[in-house]
């Protein structure tokens, strides 16, 4: 057995005196028993007597226990499961109060059972989880524990986390559940379970916690091409940032304005989405996951484009007489939108022919009134008294749709033309004067009486 003895007299706070073990490699349960001892005549505790575990060399990390007085000689456990083949060894530490007496350790035994008074942990096993997740290690133990014994997760450069449930199975057996909640990669590193009773400690070996964060591509998904209602594109997903593997691809598009939308699940590099509104802005992005619980990472990096004009789905309808002039004729018609003309950009044209002077005259204008509730047109400079031959002509940038044709006359204009003079003969009898000539080349209307 080692035996230390540290006389405080005279030292000031903080001082320190450390005794060490050997290397100790745990093949099976075994226990250290001590014996120990911190005293002073004035009732002011002398110093603090720490023990720390240290693994393979590793850093000291925190104690794994302590005390500051105890006026009588005490008898401590380590139980201690550290498992083959990693080797550990035991430091105890004084540190000096400034107050004098002494503190002791004397009867230092490595056992080949396992300890009395403290639980003897299982191996402890490693945790992954995606970032944000909460982290659960299970901490296995032989032997009892009651509600005054401390149960915590040590952390080596990590926060210690808190016990979040324990069940017990009998006397022997016993599972500590601790959670590191909202794991970020500041949290990865190793922890170990750990219980304080009163006859002593029991630590566990170290896990590691990994913290994985999710993936999220570098760059948005390229475009290979483009139709009214689908878009082919490249998911250009495989540079990421964040952890892998890969196990999930989708991609999420949405409309530029407004809140529509999707998300579809993708098994190639390549993929069309259809079903889409022709002539829209979308904002396409693509979302890889990887294994476990909070796997999928953001959206990467969105693809801006918009879908092409379709073909209007028709003409316009229900085309109508408002009013009727003898020079001009007032139309109107069912008012449309985006659901028949297929794009933004359209324009809505007034087709008419007409006979004049024996040619057909074909003319066309452009209607400004479509976004009108009431639309209408007004065709002017006809000629009274004709025959007009009018349709709408709905066109986009990828095709055109026409209404039914609608046939007016225009109404008479009632003015005097002269009867052409070269045309007028007469036929002279004996108490007559027969007279003949041609109609006007213009009447722009019925002619129902000639005077003489």
């Amino acid at each position: 057995g080692s035996f230390m003895l540290v006389n405080t007299s005279g030292r000031f706070a903080g001082q320190k005196a450390h005794l060490l073990l050997p290397h100790l490699k745990e093949n099976d349960t075994h226990c250290i028993d001590f014996h120990y001892y911190v005293s002073s005549k004035s009732g002011s505790s002398p110093g603090t007597l720490n023990i720390y575990v240290k693994v393979n060399d590793g850093p000291i990390g925190n104690p794994v226990w302590n005390t500051s007085i105890t006026a009588t000689w005490n008898r401590a456990e380590l139980a201690i499961s550290t498992f083959w083949p990693n080797f550990y060894q035991v430091v105890f530490e004084v540190v000096t109060s400034g107050h004098p007496g002494y503190v002791a350790i004397d009867e230092v035994k490595v056992l080949g059972h396992p300890c009395t008074k403290t639980p003897h942990f299982l191996r402890l096993q490693s945790v992954e989880v995606n970032a944000g997740q909460f982290a659960t290690f299970q901490c296995t133990a032989n032997g009892g524990t009651d509600s005054s014994d401390r149960l915590w997760l040590q952390g080596i450069y990590v926060r210690d986390a808190p016990l979040k449930d324990i069940k017990i199975f009998n006397f022997r057996r016993f599972v500590a559940l601790f959670s590191v909640v909202n794991a970020t990669k500041r949290d990865a590193g190793n922890y170990r379970c750990m219980i304080r009773t009163e006859g002593g400690v029991g630590v566990s070996n170290y896990a590691e916690l990994i913290v994985k964060e999710p993936p999220v591509p570098i760059a948005p998904p390229q475009l290979s091409s483009v139709g009214a209602t689908y878009l082919w594109i490249q998911l250009n997903a495989n540079s990421i940032n964040g952890d892998g593997p890969i196990i999930q691809r989708e991609v999420e598009y949405r409309t530029a304005s407004g809140s529509w939308y999707d998300i579809q699940p993708v098994d190639s590099t390549s993929y069309k989405i259809g079903h889409l509104d022709p002539d829209t802005e979308y904002e396409i992005s693509v979302l890889l996951t990887r294994p476990g619980e909070g796997g999928t990472g953001s959206p990467g990096p969105a693809l801006k484009t918009r879908t092409k004009c379709a073909d209007p789905m028709r003409g316009p309808r229900k085309l109508e007489v408002v009013e009727i002039k003898s020079r001009q004729i007032t139309i109107c018609w069912e008012p449309f939108g985006y659901n028949v003309t297929r794009c933004h950009r359209y324009n809505l044209t007034v087709h008419y022919r007409y006979q004049a002077g024996g040619q057909e005259q074909v003319r066309e204008e452009v209607s400004w009134d479509t976004e009108s509730s009431h639309p209408q047109h007004t065709i002017t400079n006809l000629s009274p008294y004709t025959n007009v031959s009018i349709k709408l002509v709905l066109m986009n940038p990828e095709g055109r749709k026409e209404s039914q044709e609608l046939v007016v006359q225009t109404d008479e204009e009632f003015e005097f033309f002269a009867v052409p003079l070269e045309s007028i003969q007469g036929s002279t009898f004996e108490e007559k004067i027969f007279l003949q000539w041609r109609e006007p080349a213009q009447t722009y209307g019925v002619i129902t009486l000639y005077e003489v």
